[in-house]
């Protein structure tokens, strides 16, 4: 079996995550909490070079960091937030809560390409004020497409606006380095790129970022003196673990583990699913009756496609049937698709350990399915 889901979940998982995992199963909570906070946030921080890693917040998932980012931010009616138009529904549920309940307005940016946000387009909507927020993916999760996130935040802090980065589909898979970036907020996904498993996601946010957090009162799990639990449980300006549940002890275990050997893969090993990726959609580009929805630029390992005359209900059974594992259908991502002018695309994604094979695998599927 070839699996080329790697935007959805990886897998398989290192052996050092199921260790880690199996490791924190049979520790009494009290023995193992503390550690394991201290390891992954320390692994979080080296894997997205985070300014002030006190002020990371492990979370159920990605989907719940970004609820937390966007929903408790202080807003006021009038509030303007921009997005991309390539954005999961994870990011643009929580806007939309916004637009019914708060009087927030959300303006996406035209798609062209290769320009899944138009640096003009904020520009010009930047100018016109209100924009409290700028919340973009790092990269589309049904293109590939990155953005080019340093800039968007060059010109959102030149009008005071904050820059919420959702990295689900990057961190991990390409470099991503907030501090560089210059974003104020940045969430994460520990089962794709950092290789942990499923459950366990997060937030960062910079200091000078103030929530209007609700107000929590509860025994945070692990404290341990100086490593900021404590305080993150306290009403204030920082949303804590007591807003988002208990503390997933065996799933930040995992997400270390992940990160570590992760980090440890050679360059090669970095950049192998990139190329892959880049070869599969040159490859696809070139065969009659088939349509690659990308544009020119830096993408990610995801490479989404059409065959005419094949139905997407048939398309995931159809590879299957070719012993090839990808996803066929929307993403949970249907603002991307309208901005595509699609229903759904079938969408390739590959990983560190991914061969050349795999993309010729593909290729004669895409020939047999045709």
């Amino acid at each position: 079996m070839r699996y080329l889901n790697h935007a959805g979940t990886s897998w398989p998982k290192p052996s050092e995550v199921i260790e880690a995992v199996n490791r924190a199963l049979t520790l009494r909570p009290d023995e193992s909490a503390a550690q394991a906070f201290l390891d992954a946030r320390a692994a979080v921080t080296d894997l997205l070079n985070l300014p002030s890693p006190e002020r990371l917040l492990f979370t159920p998932s990605c989907t719940a960091a970004l609820a937390v980012a966007i929903g408790d931010l202080p807003w006021a009616d009038g509030d303007i937030v921009l997005t991309s138009g390539l954005e999961h529904h994870a990011l643009l549920g929580p806007i939309q809560r916004l637009e019914q309940t708060r009087g927030v307005v959300h303006l996406a940016s035209p798609y062209t390409p290769g320009a899944p946000m138009s640096l003009e387009w904020l520009k010009q909507r930047l100018r016109k004020g209100r924009v409290r927020l700028v919340a973009t993916t790092h990269a589309s999760n049904v293109t590939g497409e990155i953005v080019p996130v340093r800039a968007v935040a060059e010109l959102a802090h030149a009008h005071d606006a904050l820059v919420l980065l959702d990295a689900a589909q990057t961190a991990g898979v390409v470099p991503v380095d907030v501090a560089a970036l210059g974003v104020d907020m940045v969430t994460f996904a520990g089962h794709k790129g950092p290789k942990g498993p499923q459950g366990i996601g997060g937030l960062w946010a910079a200091a000078d970022v103030l929530f209007a957090s609700p107000a929590a009162s509860c025994e945070a799990t692990g404290n341990v003196e100086g490593d900021g639990v404590d305080d993150a449980c306290k009403p204030g300006a920082m949303p804590g673990y007591c807003d988002v549940g208990g503390t997933n002890i065996a799933g930040l275990a995992g997400l270390a583990a992940g990160i570590r050997a992760q980090l440890a893969l050679e360059t090669a090993h970095w950049r192998q699913p990139i190329l892959l990726g880049a070869q599969l959609r040159s490859a696809l580009k070139a065969r009659p009756g088939v349509r690659v929805l990308a544009g020119p630029g830096p993408s990610t390992t995801v490479v989404s496609f059409l065959i005419d005359g094949l139905p997407l209900e048939r398309a995931e059974a159809g590879f299957a049937e070719h012993g090839i594992v990808l996803r066929a259908g929307q993403h949970c991502a249907p603002q991307a698709l309208n901005s595509l002018g699609v229903g759904g695309t079938i969408r390739a994604s590959f990983g560190p350990f991914s061969e050349e094979a795999d993309v010729k695998a593909v290729l004669r599927a895409v020939d047999r399915l045709k």
